[in-house]
């Protein structure tokens, strides 16, 4: 097992699938005391299973991330298990794709409080621990949709945009704590996440049988194909680790080369 994050302890929100599970599995093997905190309980306790197995560390947290009191009592229960909370992956995230003459209050509203609040929250939660601590990390889950809007994901490319926005905030706001606040931006990474836009997009007649959308968004990486979420796991890696300390208020585009700013 390598030691970059030996001793270190991490919250990784949306961790149960996906790249969040992928972080988790990597950061665990790292040596670091891995929070897996997820939406639904089932998933954060299997990953944690998994990670034990492989001789790692993992509490297993559940969460509604934008919801104050829960991701509270949930950094609360990780800091009683794991003595202090070093790095926070706000990671959580979702999207339901609707044109944009058709987006709805309730659409937006859901997928804002979830990318943009629960971000928000996650860092003010995570910095209220680590300030007694000494400093931090503090890293964001932003998207190539926080760089420029799709017309399909207005709400989406909007949460992402303040991801952004937030991930510059606090990294101004906490400097004199010793947090840096970064964020990742992935472009199509194949995980159970883009499974489902993918047959939301079918739904709403942006493609029409499944693969299509996700070839037609990939047909423009530079890499030539849609990312794994182990092929993102080195730049979380970067990020959590001593590697980065001198890095903050930075949005570093992971997508393979579709977003060139």
């Amino acid at each position: 097992m390598a030691n970059r994050l030996t001793g270190k302890s991490i919250v990784i929100t949306g961790a149960g699938s996906g790249m969040g599970r992928a972080f988790a599995v990597g950061m665990a093997r790292e040596g670091a005391c891995v929070g897996v905190l997820d939406l639904r309980p089932d998933a954060a306790a299997d990953v944690v299973e998994q990670l034990t197995a492989e001789g790692g560390q993992g509490v297993a947290l559940s969460a509604d991330v934008s919801v104050r009191a829960e991701v509270v009592a949930a950094l609360d229960a990780f800091v009683g298990e794991c003595g202090g909370l070093d790095i926070m992956f706000n990671n959580a995230g979702f999207n339901v794709p609707m044109h944009l003459l058709d987006v709805t209050e309730e659409n937006w509203h859901a997928v804002m409080n979830v990318n943009g609040l629960g971000t928000l929250i996650g860092i003010q939660e995570a910095a209220r621990r680590m300030i007694p601590r000494g400093g931090g990390k503090i890293i964001n889950t932003s998207s190539i949709a926080g760089r420029q809007g799709y017309p399909s994901f207005a709400p989406y490319s909007a949460s992402k945009f303040a991801v952004n926005a937030l991930t510059q905030a606090a990294a101004r706001a906490l400097a004199e704590h010793n947090i840096t606040v970064n964020a990742l931006a992935p472009g199509v990474v194949d995980t159970p996440l883009w499974d489902k836009l993918d047959e939301d997009l079918m739904a709403i007649g942006d493609s029409s049988q499944p693969g299509e959308a996700m070839e037609m968004f990939t047909a423009g990486i530079l890499r030539g194909h849609a990312a794994a979420p182990d092929e993102i796991l080195g730049t979380a890696l970067y990020l959590a680790s001593a590697d980065s300390d001198y890095l903050t208020g930075q949005v570093i585009m992971i997508d393979g080369g579709m977003v060139l700013v």
